[in-house]
């Protein structure tokens, strides 16, 4: 890669899934993109390790939103996550609980006996709502955009998820922090995403990057337009972007 350029993991899975998706293809470890010891964010930003791997800032989640947010999914049955660094935990086993570790890398969840359990023992950064698709368009999101007004951010990465987020996080939050710790220029940044979940970042960045499969909302504050995540479009964009010269 051309030299003084240094790739960093922005993303809203926890550090541990970051890195076991990441060792499927050699990429961590020592003249990896991602080791335990590499700067990077975690949790859409509210996890964020800076030189060496120090954590450089922890954000959590109002505790009232988190004792609504599993009240309601045990009222209702939905599927949901908290997360806490790299650590999981829920109220019910459920198959697509099971798929976030299985598929998405992410750390088993842990099934805790009550609400109070959770909220006495667990500090959590943010909550995912896992259903289908339509139902968090049309239930899920409707709900909780009004319900967590004012209180927390509400963010979609998949049609499937729904999170929830302190107030005013985002990754490109979490990116700015970062870039700052190290004394970087933001205009001499570039970034790549898809989901909802990246549109600040992208925004923020000298050369924002979306992917072909990105939503309308998140290319249109692109940049420019890569190839999809099945037709190597991150790899596309470092080749046309960076190591050509276009950007950097």
């Amino acid at each position: 890669m051309k030299m003084g350029v240094q790739v960093i993991i922005a993303t809203g899975k926890t550090r541990p899934a970051a890195l076991a998706a990441l060792e499927t293809v050699g990429l961590t470890g020592k003249g990896g993109v991602l080791s335990h010891t590499s700067p990077g964010v975690f949790l859409q930003g509210l996890q964020v390790y800076g030189k060496q791997g120090t954590i450089l800032h922890s954000q959590l989640l109002d505790p009232k939103v988190v004792s609504e947010t599993f009240k309601f999914s045990m009222e209702h049955q939905v599927p949901l996550v908290g997360f806490s660094a790299d650590k999981c935990v829920t109220l019910f086993a459920h198959t697509w609980i099971d798929k976030l570790h299985e598929v998405y890398y992410e750390p088993q969840a842990e099934v805790m006996k009550s609400i109070d359990q959770i909220m006495e023992v667990k500090v959590q950064q943010k909550v995912l709502f896992y259903d289908l698709a339509e139902r968090v368009a049309n239930f899920l999101r409707p709900h909780w955009s009004l319900a967590a007004r004012g209180r927390a951010t509400i963010v979609q990465a998949l049609p499937d998820m729904l999170e929830i987020l302190p107030i005013g996080a985002s990754k490109g939050a979490g990116v700015q922090m970062l870039v700052d710790h190290m004394e970087v220029p933001i205009e001499q940044v570039m970034a790549i995403g898809d989901g909802e979940n990246d549109i600040e970042m992208l925004s923020m960045v000298g050369w924002g990057v979306a992917m072909a499969n990105a939503t309308e909302r998140t290319k249109a504050v692109a940049d420019a337009v890569t190839s999809s995540n099945n037709e190597d479009g991150v790899a596309k964009a470092i080749q046309n972007f960076i190591l050509s010269g276009v950007f950097y």
